[in-house]
């Protein structure tokens, strides 16, 4: 098979694995409460890909990452802070909402991402992906309201949208340490986050269920959570962030889909106006990835050598150019970076 067929493969897979873990979880949530089932949710990630992680060691050659260091421990501690509190909210906008209304609303925290992006890590935002903005919060709202003729708001919305809300800043924080380990930060997300949660949720009062309902869970988890990001880097290597990002966009219309045929949801008449709405904001979403921003990248690496007394240190630096043409309605502006991604030491006696 062709890599980048198989890339587009890993994507959809991502987007799939992720989209069950709505409808799965407001199954499960009959048999566990809100705060434990995320505390599970994110420990079954962060177990399974360490397991993971000890396999593939073992099994197959590693290509050498770059660990955590204590400059990226603020954007680290951040991350995880957040990752307790969005699944938490998540798990009581899917116990108070049906499970089409959540999927669709987790498209908010694109919107989420891209403000703060914006405003305060002052990136560019462009003209299609700003209508795409404005489309799903429309879609939100309409979402947000309970059936028709009534003006009363639903918190399981307001939950969700809580939760998208941690998640946009904690994707900006990731992204500040997205060139370390992938499974390591993973790993970390994961475990620390998930004993977090659960620290909550014995302090509140809620009990561990069963050994059958925990196992169920951790397993959920580390589909739905670990093995989902895990194959969207996977995708990336191939594809690149726009494309890859692109193809993730369909995992709210995919739990909608496996919230209908799992639990046999039909939403009320308001839920299809929004999901018209959503869908042409993803064509814009779509159109701004991939057509207005096109990233060709070519690699350098060159190796220097200097000496200490009798050690001799080998420095290998891998240098990636990257050129970004964006094109504009009336004209094209040309951005060329040039980023040194990564550096490799080996110490020669």
């Amino acid at each position: 098979m062709k890599t980048k067929n198989l890339a587009t493969i890993y994507a959809i897979a991502a987007a799939a694995l992720y989209a069950i873990n709505v409808p799965f979880s407001k199954m499960l949530l009959g048999h566990m409460q809100p705060t434990m089932m995320a505390a599970f949710l994110y420990l079954g990630a962060g177990f399974g890909m360490f397991a993971y992680s000890i396999i593939a060691k073992a099994t197959t050659k590693a290509t050498p990452t770059e660990p955590l260091t204590k400059k990226e421990l603020p954007y680290t501690i951040a991350m995880v802070a957040l990752d307790i509190v969005a699944p938490i909210l998540l798990m009581f906008g899917i116990k108070s909402s049906n499970a089409a209304n959540v999927s669709l609303i987790n498209n908010f925290e694109i919107v989420a991402t891209s403000l703060i992006a914006l405003f305060v890590f002052k990136e560019i935002i462009s003209r299609r992906l700003l209508i795409a903005i404005a489309l799903v919060t429309v879609a939100s709202v309409i979402l947000s309201f309970e059936g028709a003729g009534s003006f009363e708001f639903n918190i399981g919305s307001l939950f969700v949208f809580g939760a998208c809300l941690c998640w946009g800043i904690e994707n900006n924080c990731t992204r500040m340490i997205s060139n370390k380990s992938s499974i390591e930060i993973v790993v970390i997300k994961g475990t620390f986050s998930g004993l977090g949660s659960l620290i909550v949720a014995l302090t509140i009062g809620e009990r561990i269920p069963s050994v059958l309902w925990v196992i169920c869970i951790l397993l959920l988890g580390f589909v739905a959570y670990g093995l989902s990001i895990y194959f969207y880097v996977m995708a990336q290597k191939d594809l690149g962030a726009a494309k890859t990002s692109a193809y993730y966009s369909i995992a709210p219309f995919l739990g909608v889909a496996f919230g209908m045929l799992i639990l046999g949801e039909r939403p009320a008449i308001q839920f299809y106006f929004a999901l018209i709405v959503m869908i042409i904001s993803t064509y814009f979403m779509i159109k701004d990835t991939i057509e207005l921003q096109h990233t060709h990248e070519h690699t350098h690496t060159h190796t220097h050598e200097h000496s200490h007394g009798d050690i001799v240190h080998s420095h290998e630096h891998t240098h990636i150019h990257t050129h970004i043409h964006v094109h504009g309605e009336n004209s094209a502006n040309h951005d060329h970076n040039h980023k040194t991604m990564s550096h490799e030491h080996s110490h020669l006696a």
